[in-house]
């Protein structure tokens, strides 16, 4: 939201007069011929750009201030070069008139021009010919005033190629990847300017050039890169630098250009360099033979090994430390594309990845650099034919275990995880068993990793893995709780009173307490479903229960389990689906105590038991005893009264021999018991000490499955009539104390006196509380093979106004 002020200039903007703004365009004209451009001439200009953005309308400028702003797109301040650009793309080109930057001033081109060409062109025509003259511009030979054009020319053409790489014709492909061979490869080994050794005859005829250096002092004995350093540069040197950052993207885009003009290709098959071919470099020397595309990746792929080896030097700086390791996950991807373009280069590439992994696998200050190599792996391992395992192992053992806290490591696993989710399901048998690890990483970061995890989850759901997963699930706020402690616990000795004080951080440490939290901290799955403790447990993290890193990660739960059910329901037969019941029974009295966290859990218990009964009617026989001993126990009315509804629910509604051969009426007598000592219990006294009333909605659906049970076996018609008929008796006398409010109250006996008058008449009462299957779901108004449809078209007709 704007603030008070801000909406108050924006509105002025757009309120302007047109008469008052062709006399500020006249003004503005007059402060841009100046000399020296004045501090009120920004301020105008900026007071332009906000009047011709504030509105939804785009304004053509009077011609001589449009010249003028073009103008300053070539001013020595890049202030004035920003406001020009920026106020250009808020308008339209005057009639039959475009910026355009033929072969004499492309060489003015900067990255604020740049902006405002490709926001006026019109079409891929204009994009196409834009780029033709971008790529003239670095054919020819550039002056020394104007070489540093190119640096702009390389990210305009690579804004092209990630929007509109149609736009790109063959034989601009040819070109580019040619000048890009020449920079990565053929950059100049000396550094920029002249070196002096001093003295009193120092002079330009004494200067000598000075070699490129490696990160460690020691002078380059090699070609060019990124991580040479010296104390200037030459330009061809800055576009080696700007080469290499383009170049991943080059190689995986360059394909969508159109293959249909593939002469150039072939025209360039005979192009030999007319120096002498040396025999120590027979390799380099033939791949000038090859197509440019081709030549393009030979020499990426030497590029990129030298860069893996400059970064085994020691740096002296950690600046210089920090961009080894960002070139070297540059170089790694960049290996990686064209070995996927050219799979000749996998075998060629392999030793020096494998290699290299084993040099930084000890040390996870490498983890990110680690990634890459493990999508190489993942790419190409099958092809050369090596052992994955202990890439694998590092990736899904040591990184979450690890480095759970790093969030710019969480996000790129995860993301590495997210793109080759096929490939590591069918792959890499680890992925699956790593999920108490994985889940370390939301447990310390909910709400960043949030959206990953809702789309890695499903993939994590197997009838292997469904029972332990559903309780790593419910147990997610410990995890977060532990994970906390064992961060406090490394960075506080037990001897700092700082430590002291927590509760929860004693028992962390005590040897008695250790596999409670070892349990939490496992790396694999299938060591146990859950811990026999769990009471235990959630005793010692009580205090934790209001840490900000647990009550959100707790608020992550419910959203993750209702995607959990959603797709263990796609896979899982009735045995695993009964067992889950008994999970959700079991676990809806075992939670960490967040009040907020317990009911949504409870909630999504509820909403997915109703399915699985649905889906499968049988379980409710199946687990029946489990069930009746869940709805038999009063104290769920007052604490699970979300769950207890639906079971109840649920043993009403599919407690019944048209759901199930095996429903015996002993099973009915047994589940009518239960429910009417609840019902009566919980109406004939007050709720227990510190318990609030039952909600209407559980005496109602005890009611109702108590008539319904009745229907089925009508021995059990006249208690529950009794019990009816002494409710509506009980409540003529006022308030009764087992409900507070008269509205619920009468809400009860109105459904109480409903479900009397049914079940007078025992046959009604079956066919309106047990319907059959064909009653519940009609088809009736949609055949065509029956009269209904007709009749109910014929009482329309009747019925509806003229």
């Amino acid at each position: 939201m704007f603030s008070h002020g801000s909406e108050s200039l924006i509105k002025q903007a757009r309120e302007i007069q047109e008469s008052e703004l062709q006399k500020f365009y006249s003004r503005l004209v007059k402060l841009l011929q100046a000399k020296e451009l004045s501090h009120e001439t920004v301020d105008s200009l900026q007071r332009l750009h906000l009047i011709l953005s504030a509105t939804k309308y785009t304004r053509t400028l009077p011609p001589e201030l449009q010249k003028r702003l073009l103008s300053l797109l070539s001013s020595p301040s890049e202030q004035l070069q920003v406001l020009g650009s920026a106020v250009l793309r808020e308008t339209l080109p005057l009639s039959g008139q475009e910026l355009n930057y033929n072969q004499e001033n492309v060489s003015q081109l900067n990255s604020h021009a740049a902006a405002l060409l490709l926001s006026q062109a019109r079409s891929t025509a204009d994009l196409s010919s834009l780029c033709a003259q971008l790529l003239r511009g670095l054919e020819s030979r550039q002056s020394d005033g104007s070489a540093h054009s190119l640096t702009h020319t390389l990210p305009v053409l690579n804004t092209v190629l990630t929007h509109r790489p149609e736009c790109l014709t063959e034989d601009h492909i040819t070109l580019l990847s040619k000048k890009l061979v020449d920079w990565l490869r053929y950059a100049s080994i000396t550094q920029g300017g002249c070196a002096s050794s001093g003295g009193f005859f120092t002079g330009p005829r004494s200067r000598q050039p000075v070699p490129i250096a490696e990160l460690d002092g020691t002078v380059s004995g090699d070609f060019f890169t990124v991580l040479c350093v010296g104390q200037s540069f030459t330009d061809d040197q800055w576009m080696n630098v700007y080469s290499f950052s383009m170049l991943r993207h080059w190689l995986l885009t360059y394909h969508s250009v159109s293959n249909s003009n593939t002469t150039a290709d072939t025209d360039d098959r005979s192009e030999v360099d007319g120096s002498v071919v040396s025999m120590v470099s027979a390799t380099s020397s033939s791949s000038r033979l090859l197509p440019p595309k081709e030549r393009l990746r030979e020499k990426a792929f030497q590029y990129c090994q030298r860069l893996i080896e400059q970064s085994d030097r020691k740096a002296h700086k950690k600046a210089d430390a920090d961009l080894q390791k960002a070139c070297l996950v540059e170089a790694v991807c960049i290996l990686d594309c064209v070995c996927v373009e050219d799979a000749s280069l996998v075998f060629r590439t392999f030793p020096c990845i494998k290699a290299l992994f084993g040099r930084l696998s000890s040390d996870l200050s490498f983890a990110r650099v680690l990634l890459p190599i493990a999508q190489f792996y993942l790419n190409h391992g099958e092809m050369a034919a090596v052992d994955c395992e202990c890439v694998w192992r590092l990736v899904f053992a040591r990184f979450p275990s690890e480095l759970f806290n790093d969030q710019f490591l969480a996000h790129e696993l995860l993301r590495f995880l997210r793109l080759n989710l096929e490939s590591l399901q069918l792959r890499v048998p680890q992925y699956i068993r790593s999920f108490p690890n994985l889940l370390k990483l939301l447990a310390w970061d909910s709400p960043a990793l949030m959206d990953d995890f809702v789309d890695l989850l499903p993939s994590l759901v197997t009838a292997g893995t469904a029972v332990e997963l559903l309780h790593t699930l419910l147990d997610l706020p410990c995890l977060s709780a532990t994970l906390v402690l064992q961060h406090r616990s490394a960075a506080l000795p037990i001897a700092e009173s700082s430590a002291r004080g927590l509760l929860s951080l004693d028992a962390f440490r005590s040897p008695s307490f250790r596999g409670l939290f070892l349990f939490l901290l496992r790396g694999e799955a299938g060591s146990g479903d859950t811990i026999d403790r769990l009471n235990t447990l959630h005793e010692l993290l009580a205090e934790a229960a209001d840490w900000p890193r647990v009550v959100q990660c707790a608020q992550s739960v419910p959203v993750l389990l209702h995607i959990f059910f959603n797709t263990v329901i796609t896979i899982a037969d009735e045995k695993l689906l009964a067992h889950l019941i008994l999970v959700m029974l079991e676990r809806s009295s075992l939670l960490l105590n967040i009040p907020k966290y317990i009911t949504e859990t409870h909630r999504v218990f509820s909403c997915h038991l109703l399915k699985f009964c649905k889906l499968h009617p049988s379980l409710v026989v199946d687990q029946s005893h489990e069930l009746l001993e869940f709805a038999g126990a009063t104290a769920n009315v007052y604490s699970k009264e979300e769950i207890y509804t639906h079971v109840v629910w649920v043993l009403g509604e599919y407690l019944s021999v048209s759901c199930d051969s095996r429903c015996s009426v002993k099973l009915i007598t047994s589940c009518f018991e239960a429910l009417e000592a609840v019902l009566f219990e919980i109406t004939s006294s007050a709720p227990p000490p510190g318990a609030v009333c039952p909600a209407p909605r559980v005496v109602t659906t005890l009611m109702s499955a108590l008539a319904k049970l009745a229907s089925r076996s009508h021995d059990l018609i006249p208690r529950v009539s009794l019990f009816l008929s002494k409710l509506r008796t009980v409540t003529r006398g006022g308030s009764v104390a087992w409900c507070s409010d008269e509205d619920d109250l009468v809400a009860i006996v109105t459904r109480g006196e409903e479900l009397w008058s049914l079940l007078k008449s025992p046959g009604v009462a079956q066919s309106v509380l047990t319907p059959p299957q064909h009653v519940m779901t009609p088809q009736w108004h949609r055949d065509t093979n029956v009269a209904t449809p007709l009749r109910l078209r014929a009482l329309t007709n009747l019925t509806q106004s003229q």
